[in-house]
């Protein structure tokens, strides 16, 4: 099963939209998945769950497990201000390391309220997760100006569908 994972603990995040699109294009594939939305994540994990208390907080530790358990994933990563968000910084840091994602395999997507499309944060991403051991598939989608290219919380750039559905293809195969 796939694990595509909402980078952002924001309130009705775009990146959750797309996430759910993510989705619907991989059961179109015949492939099964699951969302975890990173704002899902207990409100006090930094201080309930990391370092010195780490596996400790029971609600984190079911949140790992379910990480820990994926093989492929998918990353939905919005751009804040020119990286990604903390909050997927300080998950990864929860995470069990080297093992939780050592020679797993990812797709990353980024979305942009800018030109950029997520790029510098998709940068950043990939060098965690280098350093990690997780393959990173080579098609790292950066949706820009995402708010123009969506309606009733679906995309409408055509280009941005058919890159979709061509990485969740790629990755299904990876």
């Amino acid at each position: 099963m796939i694990k595509i994972i909402v980078s952002t603990n924001r309130e009705q995040s775009i990146s959750r939209k797309i996430a759910i699109q993510y989705q619907q294009t991989l059961a179109s594939l015949g492939s099964a998945s699951e969302i975890l939305d990173l704002r899902d994540l207990p409100h006090d994990f930094l201080f309930s769950a990391l370092y010195e208390n780490n596996g400790k907080n029971e609600s984190y530790n079911t949140f790992h497990n379910l990480v820990r358990s994926g093989e492929k994933f998918v990353f939905i990563v919005p751009e804040y201000n020119g990286s990604f968000p903390g909050v997927l910084k300080a998950f990864i840091d929860g995470m069990t390391y080297p093992n939780t994602f050592k020679n797993k395999k990812c797709a990353l997507l980024g979305l942009s309220s800018g030109i950029g499309g997520g790029s510098s944060a998709l940068s950043h991403l990939t060098d965690i997760f280098h350093y990690l051991g997780m393959h990173v598939h080579p098609l790292k989608l950066k949706f820009a100006k995402i708010e123009e290219n969506m309606s009733d919380n679906l995309l409408t750039n055509r280009l941005y569908i058919e890159l979709l559905q061509t990485q969740a293809e790629m990755l299904i195969k990876y």
